[in-house]
């Protein structure tokens, strides 16, 4: 469960009241759709949920864990426990699809046995089993936001952040990206996805959280059910405390260079024999 408890967030550099005073639950296989403005602070909430940024005031609580109390080094154990997949894809052009997702495991300290258990697996979930092999730039956008969640989704998260995952893909590929997303939710996975637009959180409903100058406007608790006529539309379309950035980028280049040394970037081909 993820407990916000009167949790404000003020940017000290600006001033900025970026969430005031917000409260509110979500529930363990929970799937919720965050929505408002750009300024609205939907941003700073998913960056407080990831341990990104620290609360001014309030306190946070994940899987029983006030997280803004947590030690420095109890932050990565609670960042295992969740997938991240951005609008930007952040994929890894020197490595083909099966390494892309297989880097998170490794990662994560998981073992190649490990690797050449789960990564097909995701992949195959995602619909990408014939693209293994390929590099980002060879795939289409919603191709690659696909392996970005197949990324996200290999370490078996306890909860999967999708930040605008739809704002590069058309919106059939951007209908496929939310169903994917619904399915997951269904195997016991909180989801929360980020978006701005309107129609799709229409066509799939359920609850959506609504932000406003960082202040909850809207939470309709997941109450509302979709009409007749949309039910058939989506038918038819059958650490450290901030990010070190460095850091990432040096584990790319160290993992990246073990993967070049050992037989594991032949691991796709072998999956086909």
């Amino acid at each position: 469960m993820i407990e916000f408890v009167n949790v404000s967030k003020t940017y000290e550099d600006n001033n900025t009241h970026a969430v005031s005073n917000i409260s509110m639950k979500i529930d363990d296989g929970e799937f919720v759709f965050l929505v408002g403005p750009s300024g609205s602070g939907k941003s700073t909430i998913l960056k407080l949920i990831m341990r990104e940024q620290l609360p001014t005031c309030g306190d946070i609580i994940i899987d029983g864990d006030v997280i803004n109390k947590l030690k420095r080094r109890h932050v990565p154990y609670l960042r295992r426990k969740m997938g991240m997949v951005y609008q930007d894809f952040r994929l890894i052009e020197r490595m083909n699809v099966f390494n892309n997702v297989a880097f998170a495991v490794r990662a994560v300290g998981g073992s190649y046995e490990d690797i050449n258990e789960r990564v097909p697996k995701v992949i195959k979930m995602v619909g990408l089993e014939s693209k293994m092999e390929e590099r980002p730039s060879q795939l289409s956008g919603g191709e690659q936001q696909r392996v970005s969640l197949a990324r996200a989704l290999v370490n078996n998260p306890k909860i999967l952040i999708a930040d605008e995952p739809t704002a590069n893909v058309d919106y059939d590929m951007s209908v496929e990206i939310i169903k994917i997303l619904k399915d997951i939710k269904q195997r016991g996975t909180t989801v929360i996805v980020v978006t701005h637009d309107k129609s799709l959180v229409e066509l799939f409903g359920g609850r959506v959280i609504e932000l406003s100058h960082g202040s909850i406007v809207r939470d309709n608790g997941g109450d509302t059910e979709k009409s007749s006529p949309e039910k058939e539309k989506e038918e038819a379309y059958i650490e450290e405390e901030n990010l070190d950035l460095s850091a990432y980028d040096n584990l790319i280049d160290e993992i990246t260079q073990e993967f070049e040394n050992s037989d594991l970037k032949n691991s796709a081909s072998d999956k086909k024999e």
